[in-house]
């Protein structure tokens, strides 16, 4: 796994590009993804346009996003956090803590 521990709140810094980006869905259900763009993947979500699984879970709101220097450890960190349980992962973002637990 990468070391994701330089992992910021997407709110708190400019200085990456590539997020991981946890929402909730109107039934609670959470969905991650990979962006570039908090903002404008949200609204597409929302749009209906957004991945197949929220296009029928809309609205959703924004969680918590991580923010990464690189693509591929953006990458690598949604991967591990998909496979996180649904306990875990709401123990990370209530923590805050980065992906990979560090």
């Amino acid at each position: 796994m990468p070391d994701t521990s330089d992992i910021h709140s997407a709110h708190n810094t400019n200085d990456h590009k590539y997020y991981v980006y946890v929402v909730r869905c109107a039934d609670g259900t959470l969905y991650t993804g990979y962006t570039t763009n908090i903002e404008r993947r949200i609204a597409t979500h929302n749009a209906g346009k957004g991945g197949s699984y929220t296009r029928t879970h809309r609205p959703v709101t924004l969680v918590i996003a991580w923010s990464f220097a690189t693509k591929g450890d953006a990458l690598r960190a949604e991967h591990a956090f998909k496979g996180l349980s649904r306990t875990q992962k709401l123990q990370r973002i209530a923590a805050s803590t980065s992906l990979d637990g560090e």
